[in-house]
């Protein structure tokens, strides 16, 4: 699928390199179709000598160089990178956004080039287990969505959605997610030392039954509230601490997190 395409990123920070690293690890592309575009110099001499891929400081070059153009830069950045590639792009080139809250409209208007892919990947698609959604224009062939679904795909799973209004909603649950799962460690493994368990005891007790719980749900049938009471007995711990949960408005105050994420990703778009 990929056989001899040019792929430019922009902006590699953790998301650019989980891409090159994902495309190269699978053994999608080689180190010579890559080229990372990064204005820090011991950036670039990083990302060469850990990857074999070239590198640029000039973005307007990188635009030229990739038929493939993945922008990752921060949202803040994102005005101060497009102005200057408006018109870059060739009529074949795809461009492949993985920033917050960046609409296909701004980019297309920006760039002067209709072909735009959003995607919203998250953090786990630096080791491929991320859970990349994505959309793409009209404009898009299907030739091009399937580069696009190729690459992102190299991030772990990817998943296709028909209108943009999903990406900021996905950005609330998988972009975001990745933070509430990991606060959620936090807490429990803080917990398990107030009890009394050394810290490796308790980090170890939590990591294994958080990837066992997702793996086990992954495999069941099951609705997780059908899991829930699998493991809840009458009157007994797993019922107390479940009571505590639902006393502290956990389910309340998640959904309002999401909500929050969701309205800050919506707010970025409309920023631009």
């Amino acid at each position: 699928m990929l056989h001899n395409l040019t792929i430019s990123v922009i902006g590699p920070g953790a998301m650019g390199e989980a891409i090159v690293g994902g495309l190269l690890r699978q053994a999608l592309v080689g180190a010579d179709q890559l080229l990372v575009s990064h204005p820090r110099e011991e950036r670039r001499r990083e990302l060469a000598a850990r990857y074999g891929v070239q590198t640029s400081h000039d973005n307007v070059a990188a635009a030229h160089w990739g038929r493939v153009v993945i922008f990752a830069v921060k949202p803040q950045q994102l005005g101060r990178v497009l102005d200057p590639l408006r018109g870059t792009l060739r009529d074949d080139d795809l461009a492949i956004s993985v920033i917050a809250g960046a609409k296909i409209y701004d980019f297309a208007h920006a760039l002067e080039h209709p072909a735009v892919v959003r995607s919203m990947p998250n953090t786990p698609a630096t080791i491929g287990e991320g859970m990349t959604v994505w959309t793409a224009a009209a404009e898009v062939s299907e030739q091009q969505r399937g580069w696009a679904r190729t690459i992102l795909g190299s991030l772990g799973h990817e998943l296709y959605v028909d209108s943009e209004n999903y990406l900021d909603m996905a950005t609330a649950i998988n972009g975001t997610g990745p933070a509430y799962v990991f606060l959620m460690m936090e807490a429990m493994i803080d917990a398990g030392v107030h009890l009394g368990l050394s810290r490796r005891i308790s980090e170890e007790l939590v990591l294994q039954t958080m990837l066992g719980s997702v793996r086990y749900a992954q495999q069941s049938s099951a609705h997780p509230a059908q899991l829930r009471n699998g493991v809840t007995s009458p009157g007994g711990t797993t019922s107390a601490a479940l009571s505590e949960l639902e006393r502290g408005g956990m389910r309340t105050v998640l959904a309002d997190a999401i909500w929050a994420a969701y309205r800050r990703s919506v707010e970025l778009g409309k920023a631009r």
